[in-house]
């Protein structure tokens, strides 16, 4: 049976998969992991959304705020097992209308180009490449996105 919870960064489960995130990451980006890991923290965060597969923690992510308008995307990740079953695009999708509950009209994100993966889950989520934006301007590895809610009067 498959849930969806939402927390925040204190949460024991999310914590447990953003130290999983953190090695994989680790291992994709290689010498710039350092520059990613520091805007990568998790104490300013309040909203995350956690998967879980038969009471069992398998995917999350969470977002902050970016501006007035825009919420962003961080701490996406689902367990090596059970990936391609669908768990990220419904945290995604969890993250998205809770950013439409507290009135934002949109969701911006950076990702890795080592993380094709990642790529394609929010190109097909309907996100679409912006420049890239605050600390990732001129960071060859980073490509981010944004993806407009259309509202419904």
């Amino acid at each position: 049976m498959h849930k969806l919870v939402r927390t925040n960064a204190d949460n024991p489960d999310f914590i447990t998969l953003v130290q999983q995130l953190d090695k994989d990451l680790a291992i994709r980006d290689g010498d710039e992991h350092a520059f990613y890991a520091q805007y990568n923290g998790i104490t300013a965060i309040n909203h995350t959304v956690i998967a879980y597969n038969n009471g069992v923690a398998v995917a999350c992510g969470a977002i902050k705020a970016f501006d007035n308008d825009s919420m962003e995307v961080k701490r996406m990740y689902t367990v090596p097992h059970e990936r391609s079953k669908g768990f990220a695009g419904q945290v995604l999708a969890a993250l998205e209308a809770w950013a439409i509950e507290l009135g934002f009209t949109s969701c911006v994100l950076e990702t890795g180009k080592m993380q094709p993966e990642a790529i394609a889950l929010y190109t097909k989520c309907g996100y679409y490449v912006i420049p890239n934006y605050g600390q990732y301007i001129g960071i060859d590895n980073s490509v981010c996105f944004k993806k407009e809610f259309k509202m419904i009067l």
